[in-house]
């Protein structure tokens, strides 16, 4: 029999003993706050609020209570549109309306239900804005905003596609959200002025790099029922929409009537000089004989005024402003150049009521006003405008030529 050593006895000592030991594991946890957070920090904070405590916010707004409001969708006779859709925390309610109104479009003219992307149009929209920027030397505004034909002008140019396809939203998004991106891309141009590197090619590069990181890389063909397109062989050949169909009204007295002229808002930052101005009796008629014939419309204006209720989802004009009677081509005038009306936001006029002899408008809303309620309301993200509220602080709309025919006709 071999001699065995002490040092292997000895080893197998501690092997055996280890292997009756019970041994820790580890796991990876996700950090949870603690007394720290939920105890200290939460006095320091309250200590300090009460320290420097901020003013409450109040707005001098009109009291609708006494009104008899038809905020109700199921009053309305309305055209088909897209369910809602929210904006998220991005400036884009240009392109959320005008999409939706031609997604109604779509469905006017051919039967076809179909969901676009917002943020394809987006994207380029901001390559235009870039490229604009460079041209200018930096003399071209650069924002978030824009205006309806914006679209058109980008889907001639780059086409269109489904969401499904490319709805911009990274990391598994509820929402979008583009204020780090607009930050990123706005501070990049700001710094060209000191850099003085006007390079177009590089600097469209660089936006776009920054774009791709936020809201990913558009792609350049995709499958829609088994058949290949691209996005202009899409809005060709399967959208079958043509953008030179659709036209800009304003009503304005600044310029003269019955004529194109630019529509001078920071947001038309290319100066297009497309849009058809009309008296503002003229300019009402069209919206209530539009939506009275099928035809919706892609509306911008003001939603900061002192009608205007979220609660409601309601917006009039209170006679505290002006009579309704006394609304005409001088007052709206008159508050667009004393800038209280203003370019706010973009929405999707969809259907009307017309109670007690006025025009009541159902509008369809893709920002965070309009869904102060119950989520599971068939109104959530909706507005309720009556005709006096469109009549001085609706400021353009779009529509399908069809529509304004006899209108255009009038024109040189």
């Amino acid at each position: 029999m071999k001699k065995i050593s002490l040092f292997v006895v000895f080893s197998l000592l501690i092997s055996t003993a280890f292997s009756q030991v019970k041994m820790d594991k580890a796991k990876f946890v996700e950090y949870q706050p603690g007394f720290y957070q939920n105890s200290i920090l939460k006095d320091v904070r309250a200590v300090e609020e009460r320290i420097h405590k901020k003013p409450v916010h109040k707005r001098f707004a009109m009291d609708q209570s006494g009104l008899d409001i038809p905020n109700k969708v199921s009053l309305y006779k309305r055209e088909w549109a897209n369910p809602v859709i929210s904006q998220g925390n991005a400036g884009t309610c240009w392109a959320f309306s005008t999409i939706s109104f031609l997604e109604s479009e779509v469905y006017r003219q051919h039967h076809k239900k179909v969901k676009l992307s917002e943020i394809y149009t987006v994207y380029w929209e901001y390559v235009e804005k870039a490229r604009g920027f460079v041209r200018k030397r930096g003399h071209s505004h650069f924002s978030e905003g824009s205006e309806a034909n914006a679209v058109t002008r980008e889907w001639k140019k780059y086409g269109t596609m489904p969401e499904s396809v490319y709805d911009g939203k990274l990391h598994h998004r509820k929402f979008h959200s583009h204020a780090k991106m607009f930050e990123e891309m706005n501070t990049y141009l700001q710094s060209l002025k000191v850099s003085n590197a006007w390079n177009e090619e590089e600097v469209l590069a660089t936006i776009k790099d920054i774009m791709d990181h936020y809201i990913g890389t558009p792609p350049t063909s995709f499958e829609v029922d088994g058949k290949t397109y691209t996005p202009q062989s899409y809005l060709k050949d399967y959208l079958q929409i043509n953008p030179d169909d659709y036209v800009d009204i304003v009503s304005y007295e600044q310029e003269p009537f019955w004529q194109q002229v630019e529509y001078k808002v920071e947001d038309n930052w290319w100066h297009s000089k497309d849009y058809y101005n009309i008296p503002l009796d003229v300019f009402m008629k069209t919206v209530k004989s539009a939506i009275r014939n099928g035809y919706t419309m892609s509306i911008g204006g003001d939603v900061s005024e002192a009608g205007f209720d979220r609660e409601t989802q309601a917006a009039v004009v209170p006679d505290f402003d002006i009579p309704e009677a006394y609304i005409n081509d001088d007052a709206r005038q008159f508050r667009f150049s004393n800038k209280t009306t203003t370019d706010d936001h973009g929405m999707h006029l969809v259907g009307y009521l017309n109670k007690d002899g006025k025009d009541w408008y159902l509008i369809k809303d893709s920002s965070s006003g309009s869904r102060n309620n119950d989520p599971n309301a068939p109104e959530f993200g909706y507005y309720f405008f009556r005709e006096d509220y469109v009549k001085l602080k609706i400021m353009d709309f779009m529509i399908h030529k069809d529509a304004v025919k006899d209108i255009l006709k009038k024109f040189k």
